[in-house]
């Protein structure tokens, strides 16, 4: 049991220890999709929503989340992160939201931009479920992240804003 990194030799759960790492910059780009119905993606891209202007909450939305990924994910460690971006581009058929995660630390920030993506989708639909309720949250990845012992890593085919 004890390579497993989350699982002590007794098999217990706990949070690595990353105190002899050394600290690097890093940065993890993920993304997802909510796909939606034509009059739902028109008013989500217009701003006519009845719950306000969906495309800001769910940037705020994302990087409140990125924030606390810690309080979200178990043995997730707190991170001192130093920007957070939320691109949110919308199309005929849904919203594509791609967040950017950087820090200076001792661990990455694949969790913090998985998260931030989610929740940016979630809120997309919680703003817009009175127009469509079938709107469907998918494709969440990480696309890159860089920095670290274990070097940088890339989805082949796909890229990050820059």
């Amino acid at each position: 049991m004890t390579d497993l990194t989350h699982l002590d030799a007794t098999g217990a759960a706990h949070m690595v220890d990353v105190s002899a790492k050394t600290d690097t910059d890093r940065q993890a780009i993920a993304s997802g999709r909510i796909a939606m119905s034509g009059d739902a993606a028109a008013a989500i891209a217009a701003g006519t929503m009845k719950k306000g202007d969906v495309l800001a909450v769910a940037r705020v939305a994302g990087i409140m989340a990125a924030k606390k990924t810690s309080d979200l994910i178990p043995l997730c460690h707190p991170l001192p992160i130093t920007k957070v971006s939320i691109d949110l581009v919308p199309d005929a058929t849904g919203v594509t939201a791609t967040a950017t995660v950087r820090t200076r630390g001792q661990t990455g920030v694949e969790m913090e931009a998985l998260t931030a993506v989610s929740v940016a989708l979630l809120t997309i639909y919680d703003m817009g479920k009175a127009v469509d309720k079938a709107m469907t949250i998918g494709s969440i990845r990480l696309l890159e992240k860089t920095g670290g012992k274990s070097g940088d890593w890339r989805r082949d085919g796909e890229s990050g804003p820059a």
